[in-house]
């Protein structure tokens, strides 16, 4: 993988945040940084419980139970096999995954350390030791969090395991909310985007992603995009819902625009129509759809 390899921690992508994903509890603006560009927005959704009305138990705690199994990996070693996981939204934008403390496989170290929190308690933070192998101050218990919600369970930081799964399938960046969906639809709109004055892409075969409090992108065939004016920047970032995106900078006379561009090449099944097909920063360039200025 590319030396520069983004991952906006928590994560990511063109379309996606400075916490990667969506206010699933909070309204807040959230945006991203990239080629020097910042775009910001505002999403607003709720996180639900199962009877379909917000489990908080604290002002600004959200949880929910994860029907998921899900399991993280060391290398070879299965250090968290949880059926029983929280979903707990820690900022508005995605959940993290909270486990009984009897599913994870390692030694928890106390550090002596603490983290008081508004919403959970004062957490007690503790080193994960697997074998010969520390995560320093990775682990988190919450020993007297509001109602009782946390005790009793774990939550590990992301970058402590190599590998998490939801059943099967692999997930990357951070756990996915429950309450994000992404459409990928064929379409016929016609498709304009222009940089600098210049028609750079020119469609009637667009695929667009609805995702999510996220605004539509349009996903071109690369046949309606001039290749001419692309250059691969190497940049790569990554979203739990899409997968792994390439970008490229797009060059108009002696202008370079860095990374204005983005594709996947080999995107997740849920969204497999994007795959190959290239994505302009619409906050970047004159986008026209159906003749109609959308800037």
């Amino acid at each position: 993988m590319s030396a520069k390899f983004t991952s906006l921690v928590p994560s990511l992508l063109p379309d996606r945040v400075f916490a990667t994903g969506h206010a699933d509890a909070l309204t807040a603006p959230i945006g991203w940084n990239i080629g020097g560009h910042e775009v910001v927005f505002t999403h607003m959704a709720t996180a639900m419980n199962t009877t379909g009305s917000p489990e908080a138990h604290a002002p600004g705690l959200r949880t929910l139970p994860n029907p998921k199994w899900i399991r993280g990996y060391l290398g070879d070693v299965l250090v968290v096999d949880s059926r029983e996981s929280l979903l707990v939204w820690e900022n508005p934008y995605y959940p993290q995954w909270y486990f009984p403390e009897a599913d994870v496989f390692g030694e928890l170290r106390p550090t002596g350390g603490t983290d008081p929190t508004e919403d959970r308690g004062v957490a007690e933070i503790n080193d994960l030791v697997v074998g010969d192998t520390t995560a320093s101050g990775s682990a988190r218990r919450f020993p007297e969090s509001p109602g009782g919600i946390l005790d009793g369970r774990v939550r590990l930081d992301w970058s402590a395991l190599d590998r998490w799964l939801e059943e099967d399938v692999e997930v990357i960046v951070h756990p996915r909310s429950p309450f994000t969906r992404c459409d990928a639809l064929a379409s016929s709109r016609h498709v304009q985007i222009f940089v600098d004055g210049t028609l750079v892409a020119d469609s009637n075969r667009p695929t667009l992603l609805f995702e999510t409090g996220l605004p539509t992108r349009y996903y071109l065939p690369t046949e309606d995009v001039r290749l001419d004016l692309l250059r691969p920047s190497g940049t790569q970032t990554a979203c739990p819902y899409k997968g792994v995106a390439d970008y490229w900078s797009l060059v108009v006379g002696d202008e370079v625009h860095d990374d204005i561009v983005w594709g996947y090449p080999t995107p997740l099944p849920e969204v497999a129509d994007i795959a190959g097909k290239l994505c302009f920063f619409d906050e970047r360039v004159e986008l026209e759809v159906d003749g109609v200025s959308e800037n």
